[in-house]
């Protein structure tokens, strides 16, 4: 009757703290950040213990092995030696101590203990090991409780040994701890015995391949960190050779198209000085119109490797990259030096893009600046620009001088010139060809205005 009652009112008694505890949540809600900051310390500290423990584990593995074995003997090897069959413990677990002499004992504590110095670097071999000493030891009749060696032998091997060794070694312990439990029969329940025995295994299997699965995802995060940092540091290189090549694209297009015209209207002006100085004197103010245009056009391009551009700007005021609508003083200042360029454009080409206007712009520049420094004074050229949706098409085509063309950059030996326009074509998916073209030279690019398919 009292059992019944016992049993029957279990029930009753687990439900009246719930009860209660439901009817006391509201009150003791305020009390769990009190909580939530006394376990956040503490929660810290742990993770910090335990990372000093894995550096230290990384430095000093044997140390660490070393300790395990050491600790093991003093809580599970010890307690057999010193207590034996007179111990505190259930004689029910120790089957036959008095059988074993103390030699025998140690022998067979060694042979469970010992091993796991190898665990690391051999887990089958000291799994091995650890389970003939734990087969041998209930063969003999004895119970020690350093058996929990195969455990950690068990939880070693699904840790640091290889993948495909784990069912043999699954199924060498599910036999071991049949015989086991099979031995141990007259002393303790075979059920219990097996359940003990095979939920312990089990958990420390599964903990090993936890331990395992965590291990490989960190080394997985750590290595592609590392290959992103790679990158990264690679696309910093890629983007500043760009930048680079970008700048010199540039200085070269300025420089040699500007020092091309000073150069001329300087050779030109030694000729017309003598007989009429207000042609001299409009060639000099040319010259210098011409050397502050190279100037400020310089200052345009080095600006944007300015370090601080937060800060205040000094000097002029700098203005945006020249376009397709400063074509026509570009065409009046190699006019000045004598070209005779007639410019037509057709289409909508004020429409376009600002970058495909730069681009444009710089290869009308090289262009022109090839027609003066090799055709000279005199020379016609015909330049056409033509804007279509899906492209644009410029042509710059001069007469020669006297129909010669030599000493013009041929297309199997490029200068930087050519390679400048070749490149700033390229960045449009275009294409540029030069080359003679009768009695003159032709320089014709097409760029490709399509827009990119993101989805493929």
């Amino acid at each position: 009757m009292t059992s019944r009652a016992a049993f029957t009112g279990a029930p009753a008694a687990a439900a009246s703290p719930a009860a209660a505890a439901s009817v006391s949540a509201a009150p003791a809600a305020p009390a769990a950040p009190a909580d939530a900051g006394v376990m956040g310390p503490l929660v810290a500290r742990l993770s910090r213990a335990g990372q000093r423990l894995r550096q230290a584990d990384r430095a000093h593995p044997w140390a660490l092995d070393t300790a395990l074995l050491v600790l093991v003997f003093l809580v599970f090897c010890l307690p057999d030696l010193l207590h034996g069959e007179d111990g505190d413990g259930p004689r029910r677990f120790r089957l036959a101590f008095a059988r074993l002499p103390v030699a025998g004992m140690l022998a067979l504590q060694a042979g469970l203990v010992v091993p796991l110095l190898w665990r690391r670097r051999r887990p089958a071999v000291a799994f091995g090991a650890v389970m003939g000493a734990f087969v041998l030891q209930f063969a003999l009749g004895a119970a020690l409780r350093a058996d929990i060696a195969l455990f950690i032998a068990l939880y070693s091997l699904a840790l640091h040994g290889r993948l495909r060794q784990l069912p043999w070694a699954c199924g060498v312990t599910a036999a071991a701890i049949a015989l086991v439990a099979v031995r141990a029969s007259a002393a303790v329940s075979v059920g219990d015995a097996l359940f003990f025995l095979f939920s312990t295994a089990t958990a420390a299997l599964a903990l090993g391949l936890m331990v395992r699965v965590r291990r490989a995802q960190l080394a997985g995060l750590r290595d592609r960190a590392a290959r992103l940092e790679v990158e990264r540091d690679q696309r910093g290189r890629l983007a500043a050779a760009a930048e680079r090549a970008r700048v010199a694209r540039d200085m070269h297009d300025i420089v040699g198209h500007n020092l091309a015209v000073i150069i001329t209207l300087a050779d030109a002006g030694g000729y017309a000085g003598a007989p009429t100085p207000e042609r001299g004197t409009e060639v000099l103010h040319l010259i210098g119109e011409t050397g502050r245009q190279a100037l400020g056009e310089l200052r345009r391009v080095l600006g944007v490797l300015r370090e601080d551009s937060s800060g205040p700007k000094d000097g002029p005021e700098l203005h945006p990259q020249p376009g397709l609508g400063d074509i026509g003083a570009l065409c009046e200042g190699v006019r000045a030096a004598g070209l005779d360029v007639v410019y037509r454009t057709a289409g909508a080409v004020e429409a376009l893009d600002s970058g495909v206007q730069l681009t444009v712009y710089r290869i009308v520049q090289e262009a022109l600046t090839n027609s003066l420094k090799h055709a000279g004074a005199g020379t016609r050229v015909n330049l056409a620009i033509i804007a279509e949706p899906s492209r644009v098409t410029l042509r710059v085509q001069d007469t020669g001088a006297d129909g010669d063309t030599r000493g013009r950059e041929p297309v199997n030996e490029e200068g930087h010139g050519l390679v400048g326009m070749r490149e700033r074509a390229a960045l449009y998916r275009g294409s540029l060809r030069a080359g003679p073209d009768g009695t003159g030279w032709t320089v014709e690019a097409v760029l490709d205005l399509t827009p990119l398919d993101g989805a493929g």
